[in-house]
């Protein structure tokens, strides 16, 4: 149960550091990866969704046997963003730093499953 607490925690923290900033870096983005982002709907939608992702983590890492059923989606929360990012690095329409980002959440995603399993249930 320690494993979860701290996964979880580590989890939710990276998690902040990394979305919240991306709040204040639209037009920045937009210059470092061309084209400008012309849909902020999607942008600021991907982030709000990933920020309250970064919240049910760190529920979790408060109290991992009570919300171990949350831990399978929070894993498929990190597939779908490692996937996308190693498929568009694989078909050359995303960055190196892309795919490490991806690869992170696929070796979150893991340890989520781990977790899951190492975790006893209610």
């Amino acid at each position: 149960m320690k494993f979860a607490k701290r996964l979880f925690a580590v989890a939710a923290i990276y998690g902040f550091v990394g979305i919240v900033p991306q709040y204040f870096m639209e037009a920045k983005n937009g210059r470092d990866h061309p084209p400008a982002i012309n849909h902020p709907e999607y942008y600021y939608g991907f982030l709000g969704v990933a920020l309250a992702w970064q919240v049910m983590f760190w529920m979790i890492a408060r109290d991992p046997v009570r919300y171990r059923p949350a831990m399978l989606p929070g894993a498929l929360e990190k597939i779908g963003f490692g996937a996308a990012g190693v498929a568009l690095w694989l078909q050359g329409r995303a960055d190196l730093q892309m795919l490490s980002f991806g690869c992170v959440d696929l070796a979150f995603a893991a340890l989520f499953l781990l977790a899951f399993a190492r975790t006893p249930g209610t």
